[in-house]
């Protein structure tokens, strides 16, 4: 029997079971969200938008439309958690944290506006009826939590060989083709699934923003570029190492809040923690989790990760995913139901969350050296001779310095002597 329909039939059953029985109540939830809408990052060298003064904000930066999808989801949230978080904001029932980026901190405080609107004695202006809240961040390039962008060279290392291997390549090979049609048009190399997502995503924000694209895009977009931009997304975390040293330390913070939570050693005793991010954080935790059906995270596309409580005192876990306007979908991680024991999903996450990740970050010396390619070398090589070459003048220039001072070779009184 096909794999794919094994799995179909599984998640169906689960998704059934989980609507014929009580869920519980929800007494803690992680969310992670992607930001709103924004503008391009970097369009294309032919790109007939590339003149930034064309768009309402500058290239990456979160726009109108991008801050009310923020605000709603914030109201969504108010209306789901209502049993959970008391009207007005306090430190000890949230907390948030977003990337280091304007557009993710930019959405975590319109999102919160939504959330938390100022009642009774938290309107501090009249005509201003929003609530500053606290949002947490460190710089991307020490982030290894939520940005996860923190320098690890076995990471590196690791999604090098995922993209030179057989697999990879065939899917480059299969579409080189389209890799060279895109090329000569965009006047950017294209020639991974990587610069594809690239193309694909500055393609549609000009779409969304009703823009006339050029005629030589009508072939191939949106869908024959779809297609591997959204297999891009899995790449990331395509097997447990990389899962384990790109998602594994937020899925890790996750659990361990549900699991203190569970024994009421929380502290503050929190309900909701927010993490404000990007699509591909949104996709490597699901990928992390074993849910990710791929596709291309929409703006604002948000993951809960729920603890749940019974009549019974049971607690367990639910995954739910919110990728449009509509109700969030209820995932099924493997070897688990929908409403998954708590002590059951801390052991089938286990294998994915890291208990050393610096450690883990470090390649062994096999590694290490396969790592050093020919350009390495090279200019290690170069660099060496440069050094050998300025050591031999520093030698000869105090040589000669020495042989001079050694003869007397200074300027000298002239005799007045008779010749």
């Amino acid at each position: 029997m096909d794999l794919r329909l094994v799995h179909l039939c599984i998640l169906t059953l689960s998704c059934s079971f989980a609507q014929d029985i009580d869920l519980g109540t929800v007494i803690f939830a992680n969310v992670l969200f992607r930001h709103g809408d924004r503008t391009p990052l970097n369009p294309y060298p032919t790109d007939p938008y590339k003149n930034e003064s064309l768009w309402p904000v500058p290239f990456g930066q979160l726009t109108n439309l991008g801050r009310h999808r923020h605000l709603l989801l914030g109201r969504w949230l108010r209306n789901r958690y209502e049993h959970l978080l008391p009207d007005t904001y306090s430190l000890y029932d949230i907390y948030v944290r977003s990337t280091d980026v304007d557009r993710t901190l930019m959405s975590a405080e319109a999102n919160l506006a939504g959330l938390y609107p100022p009642k009774d004695k938290q309107i501090w202006d009249n005509d201003i009826k929003w609530m500053p809240i606290p949002i947490h961040t460190i710089p991307e390039k020490q982030d290894n939590l939520l940005a996860a962008k923190k320098y690890c060279p076995k990471y590196d290392y690791e999604i090098e060989k995922l993209k030179n291997s057989p697999e990879i390549q065939r899917i480059n090979k299969e579409n080189e083709k389209l890799y060279i049609y895109l090329t000569e048009h965009s006047g950017k190399k294209i020639d991974s699934l990587e610069s594809i997502e690239y193309l694909y995503d500055t393609l549609s924000i000009e779409n969304i923003f009703n823009l006339t694209l050029p005629k030589w895009t009508t072939p191939v977009f949106p869908y024959k570029m779809q297609k591997l931009a959204s297999m891009d997304f899995k790449l990331p975390a395509y097997n447990k190492i990389l899962q384990r040293l790109k998602s594994g330390l937020l899925l890790g913070e996750m659990i361990n809040h549900m699991v203190k939570k569970q024994e009421g050693a929380l502290y503050p005793d929190r309900k909701l923690w927010i993490y404000s991010a990007h699509d591909t954080t949104v996709a490597n935790l699901l990928m992390t989790l074993g849910v990710f059906d791929e596709h291309c995270p929409p703006y604002t596309a948000t993951v809960l990760m729920e603890l749940r409580v019974n009549t019974k005192e049971q607690y367990f876990v639910t995954i739910s995913y919110k990728n449009s306007s509509a109700e969030p979908t209820l995932l099924t991680i493997p070897g688990c139901l929908a409403l998954c024991p708590l002590h059951q999903f801390v052991k089938l996450t286990k294998d994915t969350i890291p208990e050393d990740w610096e450690k883990e970050c470090v390649l062994d010396w096999e590694q290490h050296e396969s790592s050093i390619n020919l350009t390495t070398i090279f200019g290690i090589l170069t660099s060496s001779i440069l050094m050998l070459i300025s050591l031999v003048f520093m030698i000869i220039g105090f040589v000669y310095w020495h042989y001079k001072r050694e003869h007397n070779q200074y300027y000298r009184r002239l005799t007045t002597d008779p010749i």
